[in-house]
């Protein structure tokens, strides 16, 4: 019978993925999905007593872990890899009762994460409504004039997590009047000057804005002001 290579000595039980169709030397089974070497014999998981366990992927760390913690059998499933001329690691074979336990813990750490992710979630979204109050309170303040709404309005466009907007920035969340009146002038010159149709029409950007300055520091000074406008 062709001999199959040895992989390499490690601690505990290994078994193989042989490439080749392979037979037990033992019982002739086969051919053999895994083998066990057994002082250069090889032999069916059945006649190395190892039958009674179950396969497992490699992939999951955290339900492999557990799963051979739980087991008082397991062994290292490993395969050649002959572009790499080397064995590499498959799976683990555990007793089913140890898979399961470990599968029963895996899903309540993910319910538990699953839970915490909505707590989080939540306490994202008041902070994210509190921050929002407090930057439309320092628009009002700097600018009396703007409209009714026009405050919220703006502080919850400039201030949506993960935007990148100026209300998101280390300036913005700490209300410096530069922030707070960049994210009212960029509304203005949206909102209240064909900015937008001027864009459309194929006006650079800088020649843009240098044609509707003016009209934006008018409001922004009106606003200012207390001078509603619009």
């Amino acid at each position: 019978m062709a001999r199959i290579a040895a992989p390499p000595p490690r601690t505990g039980l290994l078994v193989i993925q042989p490439l080749k169709k392979r037979h037990c030397a033992a019982c002739r089974s086969g051919p053999l999905a895994l083998l066990v070497l057994e002082e250069g014999t090889q032999r069916c998981l059945d006649c190395a007593d190892l039958g009674h366990l179950v396969f497992l992927p490699r992939g999951d760390t955290a339900l492999t872990r557990r799963a051979r913690e739980a087991s008082a059998l397991s062994a290292v499933v490993v395969r050649f890899n002959r572009r790499r001329a080397r064995y590499e690691r498959q799976g683990v074979l555990v007793e089913e009762s140890a898979l399961a336990l470990a599968e029963g813990r895996c899903l309540a750490d993910a319910e538990a994460r699953r839970r915490r992710r909505t707590r989080d979630a939540r306490r994202r979204a008041a902070e994210d409504v509190r921050f929002t109050e407090v930057f439309a309170e320092e628009i009002r303040r700097l600018f009396p004039g703007c409209p009714a709404g026009r405050a919220g309005a703006i502080a919850a466009h400039a201030s949506v997590r993960g935007s990148g907007r100026v209300g998101r920035s280390a300036a913005g969340r700490a209300l410096s009047e530069s922030a707070v009146t960049s994210a009212v002038r960029a509304s203005v010159r949206h909102t209240e000057t064909p900015y937008d149709q001027l864009l459309m029409s194929g006006v650079p950007r800088q020649e843009a804005r240098r044609r509707i300055a003016a009209a934006v520091e008018a409001t922004l000074s009106g606003w200012r002001a207390g001078q509603a406008t619009g």
